[in-house]
């Protein structure tokens, strides 16, 4: 493992795993070996991971001055890092204890963070930990889970002498979202990996001084992600909406389903938020409760395009039309709901997919952008269209489906082992939908006043031709152009794609 030496002569240790620009990562415990943090549920996927081991822990030496495992008095240790590895400015993340020394960093140093991302954190830093009795009170959100009986009245047996390893085994089950395998594996280690004498030194007295930090964070302009678990009860979501508000440009994310390690209750939903809020070209914007992900392209104030995929794609597949397009218009490529960077609510109905389409397009003020769409998102924006007229100021459909029952029925399609770059139901829900759309989806469409274009893929798409010549007589005014290129037609021919959609008056 790499090695600097901090600035009292201790010789501190750090990992590196991932690729893209580094994020360095603070573990918590408090003091506990920065291997349990793994790789943060595939966050690594995103991000060059720079994992320290604290003084005393891990790989890093132990200290001559017992005293530097206080909070505070590692905040030079985070400089430290920053000075050897060459960094301006840094992305910083702290998880649990170590939010507070990441809090602690960005007040002393500012100018050095570029971004701040606390997971789970507890407050102690700002005057806003969690008391013992709130504790208690969040924890009954688990109250009918088949262990908490026995695990509650482990609570009743701790005292002011009960060693700090069997608290921790005692109070474990309430540290996840669900108490499996996986979480109990994860906790299996906890003891051996904090260095307990440090772990009582580090929120010791004299480590925080709440109103002063306080203070010293205005000065901080570097976004914020606060990202808690739903069932967390240090802090719990409303503690969480607390710390936030103490810093000037902070976002909360509530993870649903979570406790404190939310990485291992789903490591996906885990990984979503931070990869998107890291991300410089990912903007977000929350509709109807569902966080979505879009990156914007091309100048202010230039006519709007948004570009909406088909079904297992993201915003990322049109990067060529996106180039191209923002010369001269400002697009928007958005990850629908289950797909990319955005929230997997757990309903994905064409219906769903249409209101998000709106919600989107009312809540950057789009009404009357051009909207490009490809497939399953075609449908969406087509279906919107016959709504909400006005939202759409010309529409180009992409191998959109015309909606006639599918003849064979589709069977239930199997997931395909591994992770997925998407949410499954999001197949399972619209296939259904596919072998018995609403016929109203189909009847609606002479309401759409948008001007239209229909680009069909020609013999070597599984999208029947004649459905599209169909959808195209039955839009009013709509015209066909077919470019044999099979279903993605964007991907496959992008200049024909493009020369398409120039004509019709983009």
């Amino acid at each position: 493992m790499p090695t600097f030496t901090t600035y009292d002569g201790t010789e501190l240790a750090y990992r590196m795993q991932g690729e893209g620009e580094p994020l360095i990562c603070l573990p918590g415990g408090p003091m506990r070996d920065a291997a349990y943090l793994g790789d943060l549920g595939g966050l690594a996927a995103h991000r060059t991971l720079i994992v320290l081991d604290s003084r005393g822990t891990g790989a890093s030496a132990e200290p001559v001055d017992p005293g530097t495992y206080r909070c505070d008095r590692q905040v030079g240790d985070v400089e430290a890092l920053r000075a050897h590895l060459g960094l301006e400015r840094i992305d910083l993340l702290g998880h649990s204890a170590a939010g507070n020394l990441a809090t602690l960093y960005a007040a002393a140093h500012p100018e050095r963070v570029r971004s701040l991302v606390l997971v789970t954190s507890n407050g102690w830093a700002l005057g806003l930990g969690t008391t013992d009795e709130e504790w208690d009170e969040a924890v009954e959100v688990f109250a009918d889970r088949p262990w908490y009986a026995e695990a509650r009245a482990g609570l009743a047996t701790i005292g002011p002498d009960t060693p700090l390893p069997r608290v921790l085994e005692i109070v474990a089950p309430f540290g996840y979202g669900r108490w499996d395998e996986a979480a109990q594996e994860h906790a299996a280690t906890a003891e051996k990996e904090i260095r307990w004498e440090a772990a009582s030194a580090y929120h010791g007295e004299g480590a925080y001084e709440p109103e002063a930090t306080r203070r010293a964070l205005t000065a901080l302009t570097a976004p914020v992600l606060i990202l808690a678990g739903e069932y967390d009860a240090g802090p719990t979501p409303a503690r969480a909406a607390e710390i936030a508000a103490c810093f000037p440009d902070a976002e909360l994310v509530v993870q649903p389903g979570a406790g404190h390690f939310p990485w291992v209750d789903d490591a996906d939903a885990f990984v979503r938020p931070i990869a998107a809020f890291l991300d410089p070209e990912v903007r977000t914007v929350t509709v109807d409760g569902v966080r979505l992900a879009y990156r914007v392209h091309g100048p202010e104030d230039a006519p709007p395009v948004v570009l909406v995929h088909g079904r297992g794609e993201n915003g990322t597949g049109w990067r060529g039309v996106t180039e191209e397009l923002a010369a001269d218009h400002r697009v928007y490529a958005l990850d629908l709901r289950g797909h990319g960077l955005s929230d997997h609510p757990g309903r994905y109905g064409f219906e769903d997919l249409r209101d998000e389409l709106g919600g989107f397009l009312r809540a950057l003020g789009l009404a009357g952008a051009t909207v490009v769409a490809h497939s399953m998102g075609g449908a969406a924006a087509y279906l919107l269209a016959q709504r909400e007229p006005a939202l759409i100021g010309r529409l180009v459909l992409e191998e959109a489906p015309a909606f006639f029952p599918l003849d064979p029925a589709r069977p239930v399609a199997e997931r395909p082992d591994g992770r997925l770059a998407f949410d499954w139901e999001v197949v399972t829900t619209t296939d259904a939908q596919l072998n018995a759309p609403d016929p109203a989806w189909r009847e609606g469409l002479t309401a759409i006043t948008a001007p239209t274009l229909v680009l069909a893929g020609g013999p070597s798409s599984h999208v029947p031709q004649d459905h599209l010549t169909w959808l195209a007589e039955r839009i009013p005014g709509a015209r066909l152009v077919t470019i044999d290129a099979g279903h993605l037609i964007h991907a496959s021919r992008p200049d024909e794609f493009l020369s398409a959609i120039r004509e019709f008056g983009l």
